[in-house]
């Protein structure tokens, strides 16, 4: 009757395994030394092949498993939470307003008006030369001088026909004008088709439709100082037409700069790549794309730029690194894989040795089952490797 091995308390050093005398030999042999026996999970057998029923092993029904942690999901988004900090002040003063427009048609009716009346009035005065009114088969009128308020009633008309028809403008779907007069801002006009704005207010046209930008190789650093070139993709319009055109010099060129600020905000925060470690890394391109689409909206608000995504489309390496990063993630991939094979060739021994004693086909002491273990691990050690690598 075999006496079952007492199990040594948490903390203490397992014990060594005793020297079994040897059949026919005079001296006592330690067959394995320092072997120490530990319970396996067998949730990760034959990872890459059919997963065989759970087989609790008879040596460690009496100590209690750690509670198993749960799978990490291999689909869960990682959220990069990218820093609060307060964003530029605005000046209430500068809000989008419609500015003074007139419909084109009146100003070019008006315009009409008042050169037909100026050239009434010439020829009425008899101004007009003698072979023009018989070409309009006019009658023609004695000339006897311009007066005074006829000049005034000429000028007057010369000055509403150029103000009718220098207001003119082409509005076009997709852009809008800001209107200024002396540096102070008069409003926008998004109106399309033919409007009239007064010629004494200054222009400037802004464009109003969704725009993207893909910016070029950008250098920055993840969050072990690793040096990257980052390419981003920015879809973005512009909502407050008095802000984007007043508030900032550039708004193109100040949207450019914050992107630049954002990756380097956004991508310290994680590596770029986990080698030996399950952890986030900024591989996952939607939760760094959120981060950086919630940071430069709140960058833009201040200067009329609405911002609907801000993407990453390339994450490398930089050209000096990326040689040695790439070794190491071959070295990574090489050493996950051999755990991957040790670890189910454990496990496949384990319950080899298990489903034998427990049916009852063999009774092994200590030694035999240590030296059973022994020859399977190193016999389904040897066909798995023979194996993978045929």
């Amino acid at each position: 009757m075999q006496t079952p091995t007492p199990t040594p308390p948490d903390g203490a050093e397992p014990p060594r395994t005793p020297a079994i005398a040897m059949p026919g030999a005079g001296r006592r042999v330690t067959v394995i030394s320092g072997e120490n026996a530990a319970a396996i999970p067998l949730h990760l057998l034959f990872r890459d092949g059919t997963r065989p029923n759970p087989v609790v092993p008879a040596v460690d029904r009496a100590v209690p498993r750690p509670a198993a942690r749960p799978p990490r999901q291999a689909g869960a988004r990682t959220i990069v939470a990218a820093p609060a900090r307060p964003a530029p002040p605005v000046d209430p003063g500068i809000a989008e307003r419609p500015g003074p427009t007139l419909p084109g048609g009146a100003a070019v009716a008006a315009g009409t008006l008042a050169l037909a009346g100026c050239a009434a009035l010439i020829w009425r005065t008899g101004a007009l030369p003698q072979p023009l009114a018989a070409l309009l088969r006019l009658p023609s009128y004695p000339y006897h001088g311009i007066g005074l308020g006829q000049w005034v009633l000429l000028a007057l008309g010369v000055t509403v026909a150029v103000l009718a028809f220098g207001g003119l403008g082409r509005g076009r779907v997709g852009y809008a004008w800001v209107l200024s007069l002396f540096g102070d801002y008069r409003g926008t006009v998004r109106r399309t088709g033919l409007v009239w704005m007064s010629p004494l207010l200054m222009r400037r046209r802004v464009d109003l439709r969704l725009r993207h930008w893909r910016s070029e190789p950008m250098a920055a650093v993840d969050a072990n100082g690793t040096a990257l070139r980052v390419v981003v993709l920015v879809v973005w319009r512009v909502r407050d037409t008095a802000r984007a055109a007043l508030a900032v010099a550039d708004h193109e060129r100040y949207l450019r700069q914050q992107v630049e600020a954002a990756l380097a905000r956004v991508l310290s925060q994680l590596p770029a790549d986990a080698f030996h470690e399950d952890a986030p890394t900024l591989r996952n391109a939607e939760a760094v794309g959120d981060a950086l689409t919630r940071l430069l909206k709140s960058e833009g608000e201040p200067v009329g730029i609405e911002l609907y995504s801000a993407q990453p489309t390339r994450i490398e390496y930089a050209p000096e690194v990326a040689a040695a990063m790439r070794r190491q993630r071959v070295a990574a991939i090489d050493a996950r894989h051999r755990d991957a094979v040790l670890t189910s060739v454990v496990d496949a021994v384990e319950d080899t040795v298990h489903r034998l004693t427990s049916r009852g086909l063999v009774e092994l002491d200590d030694y035999e089952r240590k030296a059973l273990v022994k020859d399977l691990t190193v016999a389904f050690y040897t066909g798995r490797g023979t194996g993978e690598g045929a």
